[in-house]
């Protein structure tokens, strides 16, 4: 069922205001919403890149526009929120807003990034330069039991320094608990800028690759502080009496009763199945912290709390492809799901990874179909969803994504869907292990 025209028109408004840029640039931003490249000019959103994420710029524009249309702040809910856009974005408009994140280590950066009303920004001054103080005055000697990751992403003198400011930070007692978190987050975020190999924040580290720009650690540290004083400061003059948001190590699949039937909007970008590794993502952090040893740590650590959306995840719990093109959560995409998985059963002997797609994408939309019934549950009747999803091809295999996330929305109870397509990807040939031209777009749900 689709939305009536009415609603899609009004769903649909462009992402910017007329007056904001012109038509090009408007069109070129829309296209971009799904991404989070616009959100490093934001503050607060650009203390941390995280590899995936939407614009703040719309979120905002969709809250204002219920705001406009209801007479009345909603309660937002992002089941994927993790580094807090959505949540952030939402709360500076006058939202009640919340996020479920269930990776461990991306909670506590949302949740970092959500204490911005709260911190003292002297606090964070003083504590910034009395660890950066004893970093500079500490030789710390780097452990032979350091992990290999780490010894290949810096020189050893820079690691050492890392280290000094980390013990710096256990041992230092702030004032606040936001202060602990901001700097927590600060030092988190400087890991990569000041490693000489290929540390980009929206990819795998990439130890064999070098960069030219390195920052040395105190520098950078300085650096990021500052940037964090300055937007909170800049961020309190523009917005008054806001509420943080709520940020909750929550895994969406489960039940999460408190919300109840409360929510207004969910706005939200779920995993793609397309083999990006989440766990990975954050592994030199992780390992620097000292939250896991080796790669091998990320499945127990990391991978069994979020969806499955890459093939090192399915193959790790050794899933059974009968046993979930079975159940009844995906029933209604069931005999185009089996075509699929049957297909890159099939495809997978003849490549030389054989990686488990057929496993992933099963068990991605059992996931997805559970998340949908979980939301059914917290959603109030006449509720809207946004969902920023893309389809996939993995081994040349089309995977419709928008169109059988739409079809497991009736199926869990919501009442009509619309799809809004933004971009092309996956058009450029040169060096692509597959020509089948992909979408990125939102999907609209009404409640």
């Amino acid at each position: 069922m689709l939305l009536s025209q009415a609603m899609q028109g009004e769903l649909f408004a462009d992402a910017l205001p007329a007056e904001a840029a012109s038509a090009r640039s408007a069109k070129r931003r829309q296209a971009r919403s799904g991404t989070f490249a616009d959100n490093m000019k934001l503050p607060i959103h650009r203390w941390f890149r995280y590899s995936a994420g939407f614009s703040a710029e719309w979120v905002d524009t969709v809250v204002r526009a219920y705001q406009g249309e209801r007479h009345a702040n909603p309660v937002v809910l992002d089941p994927f929120s993790g580094s807090g856009t959505a949540v952030i974005a939402a709360a500076a408009a006058g939202a009640s807003a919340f996020g479920f994140e269930s990776h461990p280590f991306v909670v506590r950066i949302a949740h970092a990034k959500s204490l911005w009303p709260q911190v003292d920004a002297e606090d964070l001054r003083q504590t910034a330069i009395k660890i950066i103080s004893e970093a500079r005055a500490s030789a710390v000697p780097v452990p032979e039991n350091t992990p290999a990751l780490l010894l290949k992403c810096y020189e050893k003198q820079t690691l050492s320094i890392l280290f000094a400011m980390r013990d710096a930070f256990i041992a230092e007692p702030p004032a606040s608990q936001a202060t602990r978190e901001l700097l927590w987050l600060s030092i988190t975020s400087i890991l990569r800028p000041c490693s000489h190999v290929g540390t980009a924040q929206w990819q795998y580290v990439l130890p064999n690759k070098t960069k030219s720009c390195v920052m040395e650690p105190c520098h950078a540290l300085e650096v990021k502080v500052s940037e964090i004083i300055s937007d909170v400061m800049a961020a309190r003059r523009s917005s008054h009496d806001i509420a943080p948001g709520h940020i909750i190590n929550h895994d969406a699949r489960h039940p999460f009763v408190d919300l109840q039937e409360q929510v207004d909007l969910v706005i939200t970008s779920p995993p793609y199945p397309n083999n990006y590794d989440y766990a990975d993502a954050t592994r030199l952090e992780m390992m620097f912290w000292g939250e896991i040893a080796s790669w091998s740590d990320l499945q127990g650590n990391v991978r069994r709390h979020i969806v499955c959306s890459c093939s090192q995840h399915s193959a790790a719990d050794r899933l059974n492809i009968d046993q979930l093109l079975a159940m009844d959560e995906v029933a209604p995409i069931a005999n185009d799901l089996t075509k699929v998985c049957r297909a890159l059963e099939v495809v997978r002997l003849t490549k030389g990874g054989k990686k488990t797609y057929h496993t992933m994408v099963a068990a991605y939309f059992v996931d997805l179909a559970r998340i949908l019934g979980r939301l059914r549950q917290l959603c109030k009747k006449g509720s809207r969803l946004c969902f920023v999803v893309g389809d996939s091809a993995p081994y040349g295999v089309h995977v419709p994504v928008e169109k059988w996330l739409a079809q497991l929305s009736l199926h869990a109870g919501f009442r009509g869907h619309a799809f809004e397509k933004l971009r092309d990807r996956n058009i450029k040939w040169k060096n692509r292990k597959h020509r089948v031209p992909l979408l990125e777009g939102r999907l609209w749900i009404e409640g």
